[in-house]
């Protein structure tokens, strides 16, 4: 059900487009020859009005098979399947093409826009992806500006366009670190004006700190980014680190900017050299998590923007060790208190003046939550959870009927935080307090979405979802409430913000919830920024141009090698329903060689086995054949020592022996003697009358 934003009319009936095809031109200014060849985008304007206004069903059919053919080349040109990586994959092009796409109502619309939030969080940094990404920026403040801030109602993908914006200025903010947006002032000026919309609208997020904190991060972004670079000619720039970490103390030498540059948090370099030392198995860790820790006052600073930096790039490092993760929450811990007193005592702090320390709040929840998800270790999922030592509040209930009693916050973990906030929320609490609480709601409501299915964390996610279940029972708290319904709505019943009608899209495919990669991009950069090594660029620059006599002479060398045929999927479209598999990194590549080699070598040893155990058969059967031998033979001679025969078992002597031996025994028992004359007599009457019987 859509939720009430702010009581405005919609005055735009169809979509508009912020660019003209000349603007699109700066999206192919690096690319390759074969898509300068192409058009200049493959999505125009005539076909996205076309979608989204035609009433013929067969048309509208048709338009969506045709736009469901560009979605599978997106995919492919992103590389969602190997985090952007691969010989098929070209960002540049496929971000400014699902853009594009994401203007189409209905299902092609959440699915572009859920394509470019995945695409966003895992792709690298390249310099050679800024102009696209300007390009998006520009689209995406255009979309909010223009349409969805004049929405009546609050949409899931009203939400979805928020954190694409927190994601792409994310990213602007890196490059702007490494100095690399010097050379796109033109791009910077086309954002200005969007700020200032930003700024009016804000006031229609503020009951809605997940929105609202992407907005404000996207605003004081533009703030920086602009206020340097378009009104001072020199960027953050660092003093060469000779000693790493040898002298902690002095961190104003490698922070400072010259003539009037940013000026990098010293909390924020500490984190930096944290995970630097996690990846490095540094034995320098624990002495820069002390250093980290007398920095915590820098949190109550208002430049926010470093402080998020700086709980991204520790939370990576506390995805991987437990002594980052009990330094984060102690960083953060001392924070909440801190903050709450200075709200409490200081009459200064009030309203708008806190709001950044909000956002660094929901930003702990958000990063809290996705090491319970994505740690290295159950323990640190666990801890993270649960707390270090266990926390009381596993084992009694978490929410307190009574709200007189007070608990203190001993750590900041889930549980931790969801009892001292819950305790402590009223009409009149202090706004860290419940948007604590409204961050902490929303991302269990997340997390349990993300949990359906495993298997492996059926207990985890049981947990989270009977946590849930009391937050409903015992939670009287409106804006509380109003968390669990905008997650479960941009998880569950995804509509189209730009329609007069509510149309549910059923989700073919889990989207990504969370953002996995984007702090270990940014932990990496920043590393690499502050801690490079030896002769290796900081981040990826952009590639010489070649000669056009050069390219003439390889395109012309190239043609009289080989002539290769391309198919596309406009010429066949059975290959469009073929599956798609992600491009062989090179450690997929090493595996298989690996495993080509061990199969190698486990037939050889096969047949060197075989031919050993034939061997062996062949000697046992001659072995066994033997001792028959000898057995029969030793049968015999006991045969003939006790019956004076040399005959086999069961074998009949010669018929002379048999007669001998019969006349012998006749004659032993008659005791009568028959003259041989009439014996032979009787032989031959004998013989005479068997002759006459045959003969008649």
């Amino acid at each position: 059900m859509p939720i009430n934003k702010s009581p405005a009319v919609n005055k735009f009936g169809v979509i508009s487009f912020p660019y003209g095809e000349e603007v699109l031109k700066f999206n192919f200014q690096n690319s390759s020859k074969s898509h300068k060849s192409r058009s200049l985008l493959l999505i125009r304007e005539k076909f996205i009005l076309k979608f989204n206004q035609t009433q013929n069903p067969v048309e509208k059919k048709e338009l969506l098979e045709q736009a469901r053919k560009n979605i599978l080349r997106c995919k492919r040109k992103l590389g969602l399947s190997s985090l952007g990586l691969g010989k098929h994959v070209h960002l540049p092009f496929a971000w400014t093409e699902v853009i594009y796409l994401a203007q189409c109502k209905g299902e092609i619309q959440d699915e572009a826009l859920g394509m470019l939030y995945a695409s966003l969080d895992h792709a690298s940094f390249d310099y050679d992806h800024l102009p696209a990404l300007f390009f998006v920026a520009e689209s995406v403040l255009y979309r909010l500006c223009c349409d969805a801030f004049l929405q009546e109602f609050l949409y899931s993908v009203e939400i979805k366009l928020t954190k694409i914006g927190y994601l792409i200025f994310l990213r602007l903010f890196i490059f702007f670190l490494h100095g690399q947006l010097r050379s796109f002032k033109e791009h910077l000026l086309r954002l200005q004006p969007y700020s200032y919309a930003l700024f009016a609208s804000g006031e229609s997020y503020h009951k809605y700190p997940n929105i609202f904190s992407n907005v404000q991060f996207m605003l004081k972004t533009l703030q920086i980014i602009c206020e340097k670079e378009l009104y001072s000619e020199s960027v953050f720039s660092t003093v060469e680190n000779t000693g790493r970490f040898a002298n902690t103390e002095s961190d104003t030498a490698h922070l400072q900017c010259n003539d009037g540059g940013y000026e990098l948090n010293p909390l924020l370099w500490h984190c930096v050299a944290a995970w630097f030392c996690v990846l490095s198995n540094s034995p320098q860790l624990n002495s820069v998590l002390e250093h980290l820790i007398l920095h915590k006052m820098q949190l109550q600073k208002k430049c926010w923007l470093d402080l998020v930096l700086a709980l991204l790039v520790l939370g990576e490092a506390a995805k991987l060790n437990m002594t980052c993760l009990k330094t984060l929450m102690d960083l953060m811990r001392d924070f909440v208190l801190s903050i709450m007193s200075v709200e409490k005592q200081d009459e200064e702090y009030t309203g708008d003046d806190l709001s950044w320390a909000g956002n660094v709040v929901h930003m702990y929840t958000t990063i809290i939550a996705e090491i319970c998800l994505y740690a290295a270790t159950s323990d640190l999922r666990k801890a993270a959870f649960i707390g270090l030592y266990g926390c009381k509040c596993a084992r009694k209930d978490v929410f307190l009927m009574d709200k007189s009693e007070q608990p203190e916050l001993q750590e900041t973990s889930i549980l931790s935080l969801l009892e001292f906030f819950s305790s402590k929320i009223s009409d009149n609490c202090d706004q860290v307090v419940w948007i604590g609480y409204y961050g902490l709601v929303y991302n269990l409501v997340k997390m349990s979405w993300e949990l359906q299915g495993d298997v492996e964390e059926d207990g985890f996610g049981n947990m989270i979802w009977q946590t849930l279940q009391k937050t409903k029972d015992y939670e009287k708290d409106a804006r509380i409430l109003n968390a669990i319904h905008i997650a479960q709505a941009e998880l569950n019943d995804r509509s189209d913000p730009f329609t007069r009608y509510s149309r549910k899209v059923p989700s073919k495919a889990k989207e990504e919830v969370f953002s996995k990669y984007i702090g270990w991009r940014v932990a990496n950069a920043l590393s690499k920024l502050l801690f490079p090594p030896p002769d290796v660029r900081v981040l990826p620059l952009k590639k010489p141009a070649v000669q056009q006599d050069q390219m003439k002479y390889l395109n012309k060398k190239q043609e009289s090698t080989k002539r290769v045929l391309h198919f596309t999927v406009r010429e066949h479209p059975s290959l469009s329903e073929l599956p798609m598999f992600p491009y062989p990194d090179f450690f997929t590549k090493a595996d298989k060689e690996l495993a080509k080699v061990i199969d190698y070598h486990w037939q050889k040893e096969r047949e060197i086995q075989q031919r050993e155990d034939a061997i062996c058969e062949a000697e046992e059967q001659k072995e066994k054949e033997l001792q028959e031998k000898k057995h029969f033979e030793k049968v015999m001679k006991q045969r003939e020592e006790k019956l004076h025969k040399q005959t086999k078992p069961y074998e009949l002597p010669p018929r002379a022996e048999v007669i001998s031996l019969e006349k012998k025994t006749t004659h032993k028992n008659t005791g009568v003697s028959m003259p041989e004359s009439s014996s032979t007599e009787n032989v031959k009457i004998a013989t005479f009358m068997l002759g006459e019987l045959s003969h008649n």
